[in-house]
């Protein structure tokens, strides 16, 4: 049991210092954090997608700048496409392909920014969720890795997380971007009033 806690431990140090070590890793952050708070601060919302451990990120994104993180302050506009009822629907009726693209078409205006989360990049309704955003005039950040290229091809910004033999490394990362990024948008929206 100990050498399985070791390995995981060891492991998941690795693909952190690979990622902090990756000179395009931080100005990514900022760019995002800076699209993100200037899209709230201007009036807009963030919508966030992604599948399994990135829907829960996505949600985590969302439900963090709805209520609050590290201090109390208004709350900032956020929504993960996540409701089961919504996405039931859409996946019966037209596919699962459809699920994220359609609640962007119907939720996301011009100057919105939607979070795509993929640890592969290829996920095809995280794709077509990014399209609709494109389409809508929207910002889109994506969180994926070094092998994510299609999600990040249709991205404004991509944080990629190193290439990893499994996706819980991956997603290990983009929690920790996650809550850098609000901890950095709740800095850049203090400071503008």
């Amino acid at each position: 049991m100990e050498e399985i806690i070791q390995h995981s431990l060891n492991e998941a140090k690795k693909e952190l210092d690979a990622f902090l070590s990756d000179p395009a890793t931080v100005p990514a952050i900022a760019d995002a954090a800076r699209r993100m708070a200037a899209c709230l601060g201007n009036g807009g919302k963030i919508l966030s997608c992604g599948n399994g451990g990135s829907l829960c990120d996505a949600t985590h994104f969302a439900e963090e700048l709805t209520g609050r993180f590290r201090s109390d302050r208004r709350p900032y506009p956020a929504l993960s496409i996540n409701d089961p009822a919504y996405l039931t629907c859409v996946g019966n009726d037209y596919s699962f392909d459809e699920v994220f693209s359609r609640w962007v078409e119907a939720f996301g205006r011009p100057g919105d920014v939607l979070l795509a989360i993929s640890t592969s990049g290829s996920s095809p309704n995280v794709l077509k969720a990014a399209a609709a955003a494109r389409r809508a005039g929207m910002g889109i950040v994506a969180l994926t890795s070094k092998k994510g290229q299609e999600l990040s091809a249709l991205s404004d910004v991509s944080v990629q997380a190193p290439d990893a033999p499994h996706s819980d490394r991956i997603q290990e990362i983009h929690i920790k971007v996650i809550h850098i990024l609000i901890e950095a948008i709740e800095s850049l929206l203090v400071e503008c009033g």
